[in-house]
């Protein structure tokens, strides 16, 4: 990180210009957030933006409530006032306060960390990166039916800080890279699209450019367009109660909304309420509650190789880590702050992060994943006299407890005796989330299993958008209600 100040050294001045204007406890974070994005539509570059920004924050406890300021002068003079603010909102927040706020305690920690990459993105000229897509976008466009085609790249790269009262001092870097192309085909007033490697944003990995490479999209264009094309004559997916195989990053969406979210212990607690909505999944349920069957096995792991939820140290000092949200069907833990952890009588489980150094840092997903079964798809496939195969997001719909859901897919494959037969278009399903998980009866394994980044979870007032994972292979659950929309 370039840097105004020697950060050490501006870090233990502002933290002890908190301590001395009376704080019980101060973190702060110097930040450094570097972007590039380049989006082209139906061959012609429509998006591309360049951005940095730097600055730090102080967050400060005081009488038991909160105080937060930040700036993007990353000065002395800067750091005195930051925490004079910080201190003055922390005080006047205690004249409001429902009750203290107290901290789970967390071992102290000092060290520099960062993500492995092979090709850093921002070393990439942006001739090379476009000519990449356009070549993809070609393709896409190989049929007078495509009328629009899209592709992107984005690259992120953070630095920073974190440093608080307690002694901690910790660095971190990580560079994140992701891309995508979709094609629109359209036939009178029928439109359908098909995406790779998924919808709404691709894939994305805290990987160098050499992510972009490995996803061949080139390679996949083809396929693309074509299963765009044949939508449009499909028939509508069959209504009526089905044996459902969900492809890998559909139910990586299934996992995010209906665990990931409903195990943020703010959410419990009504923290998030007013925009981001509760959980069913209440502390009376915690190592009890039949979340879904016997086969149904998801973690919270901070600590995978490339994901987009996995990171060092929390926003908090506390370290990433990796541990069961579901074990065998029952609900076994929450995503944790120190704040939250402590009410529950437990230590953070490390989820507090916040997207850049103007915001609070709240619960978030780390990589929510479902555990890889022993089943092969062709396996699967065989053993599924008469069910649908779905693949790919179109839309979603969740209420605010996480319990009842309406997902679309992109596209469906029938499946009778066995195999896979014709296109279907326009699938939707609907259900409970513990009678939905209830059903399951069948899981790929490592082999079919891949981690899924996000980049865009939504989540806070203001509202930040998070980077987070979601892993899963191809699943099969019974008696699904399944629809297809006109």
């Amino acid at each position: 990180m370039e840097d105004s100040v020697d950060c050490r050294q501006f870090c233990e001045k502002v933290l002890s210009q908190a301590k001395k204007l009376g704080a019980d406890y101060a973190d702060m974070r110097i930040v450094r957030r570097d972007n590039e994005s380049i989006s082209l539509r139906t061959g012609k570059v429509e998006g591309l933006n360049q951005s940095s920004s730097y600055g730090f924050n102080v967050r400060v406890l005081l009488d038991g409530a909160w105080g937060f300021a930040s700036s993007p002068i990353v000065t002395d003079e800067a750091g005195g006032r930051i925490a004079e603010e910080a201190v003055r909102i922390a005080r006047a927040s205690a004249r409001v306060k429902i009750k203290d706020v107290k901290l789970a305690p967390v071992e102290v920690h000092e060290g520099s960390f960062k993500t492995d990459w092979k090709i850093n993105p921002f070393d990439v000229s942006l001739d090379e990166k476009i000519a990449y897509l356009k070549d993809a976008d070609e393709v896409l466009r190989q049929d007078p039916k495509v009328k629009v085609t899209d592709s992107f790249m984005e690259f992120f790269k953070f630095d920073q800080v974190f440093a608080s009262t307690e002694g901690a001092y910790i660095e971190q870097t990580r560079i994140e890279s992701g891309a995508g192309i979709s094609a629109t085909a359209i036939e009178n007033s029928e439109v359908q699209t098909r995406s790779y490697p998924g919808a709404f944003g691709g894939d994305y990995a805290a990987e160098g450019y050499e992510f972009v490479q490995s996803l061949e999209m080139l390679e996949h264009a083809q396929e693309v367009r074509s299963e765009a094309v044949a939508l449009l004559d499909a028939p509508v997916c069959p209504a009526g109660p089905k044996s459902l195989i969900l492809q890998g990053s559909i139910l990586a969406l299934q996992v995010h909304e209906s665990c990931g979210h409903p195990v943020e212990l703010d959410r419990v607690f009504g923290m998030e309420s007013s925009f981001a909505g509760t959980s069913f999944l209440t502390p009376e349920k915690l190592n009890c509650f039949r979340y879904g069957s016997d086969l149904v096995n998801m973690t919270a792991d901070a600590t995978i190789p490339g994901g987009l939820g996995s990171f060092s140290f929390d926003d908090e000092g506390v370290p990433g880590q990796c541990f069961n949200v579901v074990e065998d069907g029952i609900f076994k833990g929450y995503l944790s702050s120190r704040e939250t952890a402590i009410q529950l009588g437990q230590r953070s489980t490390g989820a507090m992060r916040s997207v850049n150094w103007n915001y609070m840092p709240i619960i978030r997903m780390t990589n929510v994943s479902l555990m890889p079964g022993d089943w092969s798809f062709d396996e699967l496939i065989a053993d599924t006299p008469d069910g649908i195969y779905a693949a790919d997001v179109k839309s979603w719909s969740i209420d605010d407890k996480r319990l009842n859901f309406l997902f679309g897919t992109e596209i469906a494959w029938e499946i009778k005796d066995g195999s896979l037969g014709r296109i279907l278009k326009n699938p939707i399903y609907s259900g409970m989330t513990p009678e939905f998980w209830g059903s399951c009866d069948a899981i790929c394994g490592q082999d079919d299993w891949h981690l899924y980044g996000v980049p865009n979870c939504g989540k806070g007032e203001p509202a930040q958008l998070a980077h987070v994972g979601n892993g899963a292979a191809p699943s099969r659950f019974t008696d699904v209600r399944m629809g297809g929309a006109k």
